[in-house]
């Protein structure tokens, strides 16, 4: 039925609330936006009646955003089958394109949410999962979403704090871009903004200052800076391409170099075995290679020397190091490691960490912490924040799997270990 069927027109037209039964009438609000009312007297509760103050204002300011970029909205519109139910639902003026916004405010895991999402995707249906949360929700990496902020005191607007970026080519990373959650709407259904993935290499964008980076694998963004991205990699690639050829290159000069000189010494060995008479030439090569072998043995056996009196310093004071290493993470923020090292092991591995109730470092592993798993078969699951200065003590670390707390950390880390390292990001927040 048409709205002019229901709205106002008496004798009333009976209509009935999909929740609970309950006879509901036709209503709208100031600005236009068109909703159904519970009539006086229910008893009992209504799941669509018995939402959050926060999830119904969001509700109507996505409506009316709607509305205001010439689209058509509708509340709680459900699918034929049942399979969905859209908290706002925008037609285009012409009926060719949907689009479902979800103000998601309940918990709910990556798998039903992308499930949900696969049902609109089945119908040709857009959707924008909106979270006003004082968090980003974990799943606003999985499907096309944003996190928003409710207008404060001062009678600011609703706005979008995450999800929505652009890519900056002269830093080489995704940045956040804040923005009026209207306007965001706008560009989403004019298809100014869509939903983009991050390259492999973009993943960890900054936020906030003090170096802290968070990962995300989705943004809405426009296409300039989704073409910005496969740019600024593509030349990343080429410039790695043209290293590793450089590298190659230089490694067959140096082959060729070294066959040259092994031609040489071989027809000087015939020589000699044939009873020649060796010319000065000959004479003079030798001596010079001679003599640079004595250097070069000399240079190494210094080298051997200043490398192990280094050693033997740096073991002098590991425990120095290590203590200021360590005193760098409160006990608050030592808490929170632990329990996102548990979280981790559980959603990567599915094996579950004994976290120690006085968790003690280990001089063998740089002055981590080793975590072992649980159960009648204990192993060593990964070693938690070794020290990067004091990796050089440590050659066994090569082989086990390191834990870290952001990105800062892994970057230390890297810089000291082989790239076959298997280094885990928990990408926590270094605030106090």
């Amino acid at each position: 039925m048409s709205w002019a069927q229901v709205y106002k027109v008496r004798p009333r037209v009976p209509l009935a609330c999909p929740g609970c039964g309950w006879a509901v009438h036709a209503k709208h609000s100031p600005q236009g936006v068109r909703f159904f009312c519970h009539d006086p007297g229910r008893d009992g509760t209504c799941e669509l009646g018995g939402e959050s103050w926060e999830h119904h204002m969001l509700k109507l300011e996505l409506a009316s955003a709607v509305c205001a970029a010439g689209w058509n909205a509708a509340l709680e519109v459900a699918g034929g089958d049942g399979a969905w139910r859209a908290d706002v639902m925008a037609s285009s003026p012409d009926g060719s394109r949907r689009i479902a916004w979800e103000a998601q405010l309940s918990p709910i895991t990556d798998r039903d949410i992308l499930a949900r999402t696969a049902r609109y995707a089945a119908e040709g249906i857009g959707v924008c999962w909106v979270s006003p949360g004082p968090q980003a929700p974990p799943w606003i990496d999985v499907v096309p979403a944003v996190q928003v902020s409710a207008p404060d005191q001062h009678g600011q607007c609703w706005r979008v704090v995450d999800g929505l970026g652009g890519f900056d080519a002269a830093a080489g990373t995704w940045v956040f871009k804040p923005q009026d959650l209207g306007r965001f709407v706008r560009w989403v259904l004019s298809g100014s903004v869509t939903s983009v993935a991050s390259l492999p290499h973009y993943t960890s964008a900054p936020r906030g200052s003090g170096g802290h980076y968070v990962q995300r694998h989705l943004w809405w963004t426009s296409a300039q800076s989704e073409r910005a991205q496969s740019e600024h990699d593509r030349r990343r690639q080429e410039q790695a391409e043209r290293a590793d050829r450089a590298r190659r290159e230089a490694a067959d000069r140096r082959a060729a170099r070294q066959q040259q000189e092994f031609q040489r010494m071989q027809q000087l060995k015939r020589r000699r075995q044939s009873q020649l008479v060796p010319t000065p030439e000959d004479e003079e090569i030798l001596r010079a290679q001679a003599q640079e072998q004595r250097r070069l043995e000399q240079a190494w056996r210094r080298q051997r020397e200043q490398e192990a009196a280094k050693l033997q310093e740096l073991a002098g004071r590991a425990v120095e190091v290590a203590r200021a290493w360590w005193q760098d993470v409160p006990p608050r923020q030592r808490a929170e490691l632990f329990a996102a090292v548990v979280e981790r092991a559980w959603a990567d591995e599915e094996v579950r960490v004994e976290i120690p109730e006085r968790p003690q470092v280990s001089e063998s592993f740089a002055y981590g912490i080793p975590l072992f798993t649980t159960g009648r078969l204990r192993a060593l699951y990964g070693i938690v924040r070794p020290c990067p200065e004091l990796v050089c003590l440590s050659p066994q670390l090569e082989f086990q799997h390191l834990v870290v707390r952001d990105e800062q950390e892994a970057r230390q880390l890297a810089g000291v270990m082989s790239p076959r390292a298997r280094i885990t990001n928990l990408c926590l927040s270094r605030d106090a």
